[in-house]
């Protein structure tokens, strides 16, 4: 049995097994877009709690995997779960340092029985350092990598429902790492060790800060900065019926045809002066002018315009927008009311089939050890001695 993904035309990871042992969102959403890319993914629950995330994460987060329960504290388990490294390709954990390694199913261990495994650990700080043991979450990781510090306004940092250090950091850094050593696998025939830090990443990508810090001697303030609130011209604005609109006219150009279309030539010269006086004056214009229409009437008035004007949609307005739509971004789930993220890879010569369900747990794992090589005994002895379920 396997991923209906990988019967999608073209896929390009067809044929690549990983062993998914992540819970939560982060190491889950990274081998979410495995899957969807075609590879055979594996997620392996331990045989009490298993992945705890809440049901509606769970079953976005794990669609186009099978399901496979093991308790790799049981001798048996472990040795089974070192069985199934013999033919992977990608092993994806996301424990503390040092976890797997007491387990015996490091990444020593499973390199030993397949050399050319790519073992990817996906923590908060990484495996080495000073705060390597240390717990975390979204908010810690960003913090201390200094990118909360430029996420909000002037009234200070804000939190978000999308976490950048967990997605960015952990998902998408893990992802590349994964792609990487795998492409390098695929000459050398030798696999790596992928250490994925979340702080790392989104430190690595904190490029705007620390260009402003190599200009100025400093990073601004949030709120402060061209991006954050300095500039009347790049914000949010609240309409009539409370809700929100996007101003993106950094460049002349975007900001002659808001100008245009909301028939103010007069304010034509006061885009980017460098004074902070003068964008706090046309802020409060702003403010005004988009706080007397409701939203429908800017969509309307900006829909062909080249302002960099867009509504702030809810997700559920986005999955219906025309744009999301054509691009594939909504497929539908278990029931119309249930819709599934597409996958973002678009590419000539693959197209990604309907989605399959997230795995209950263990729901593959008769099947999963069959292809491992386990007969009916060895499988029945193996739920005898508590190591499957």
């Amino acid at each position: 049995m396997t991923s209906p993904s990988q019967g999608a035309a073209g896929a390009p990871l067809a044929g690549v097994r990983v062993l998914d042992l992540t819970r939560l969102l982060p190491g889950p959403m990274a081998t979410l877009h495995l899957a969807d890319l075609g590879a055979d993914v594996i997620k392996i629950e331990d045989t009490g709690a298993g992945d705890y995330a809440t049901a509606s994460v769970r079953a976005l987060a794990n669609r186009n995997k099978r399901g496979l329960r093991l308790d790799l504290k049981n001798r048996d388990g472990l040795a089974t779960l070192l069985r199934l490294c013999r033919d992977a390709d990608v092993l994806v954990e996301g424990f503390r340092p040092g976890v797997m390694q007491r387990l015996g199913a490091g990444y020593e261990a499973a390199a030993a029985v397949n050399p050319r495994i790519v073992y990817c650990s996906i923590t908060g700080f990484g495996q080495t350092g000073p705060l390597r043991a240390a717990p975390g979450h979204d908010i810690d990781y960003a913090a201390l990598a200094g990118v909360a510090d430029q996420m909000g306004n002037a009234s200070g940092p804000a939190l978000s429902n999308l976490p950048v250090a967990d997605l960015l950091g952990g998902t998408m850094g893990a992802l590349s790492g994964i792609l990487a050593a795998l492409f390098s696998a695929g000459r050398s025939g030798r696999g790596r060790h992928v250490d994925i830090a979340m702080a790392d990443v989104a430190l690595a990508h904190a490029v705007l800060p620390l260009a402003m810090l190599h200009q100025h001697g400093e990073v601004p303030r949030v709120g402060q900065g061209g991006l954050t609130g300095a500039l009347a011209c790049y914000g949010f604005y609240r309409t009539a019926d409370d809700r929100q609109l996007a101003v993106g006219a950094l460049e002349p150009k975007f900001w002659d045809d808001l100008c245009r279309q909301l028939e103010r030539p007069d304010l034509l010269p006061l885009h980017r002066t460098g004074d902070p006086a003068t964008e706090q004056r046309l802020r409060a214009e702003l403010t005004a002018i988009f706080a007397a229409r409701p939203l429908a009437h800017w969509r309307s008035l900006f829909h062909d315009a080249d302002a960099c004007v867009s509504p702030v949609l809810r997700v559920d307005e986005a999955l219906a927008h025309p744009q999301f739509r054509a691009r594939g971004m909504r497929v539908e789930g278990a029931g119309a009311d249930q819709p599934q993220l597409g996958c973002p890879f678009t590419m000539t010569g693959f197209a990604p089939d309907a989605p399959r369900t997230a795995p209950r747990p263990g729901e593959h794992s008769d099947a999963i050890l069959r292809e491992a090589g386990f007969d009916n005994g060895a499988i029945a002895a193996l739920r005898a001695a508590g190591a499957v379920a």
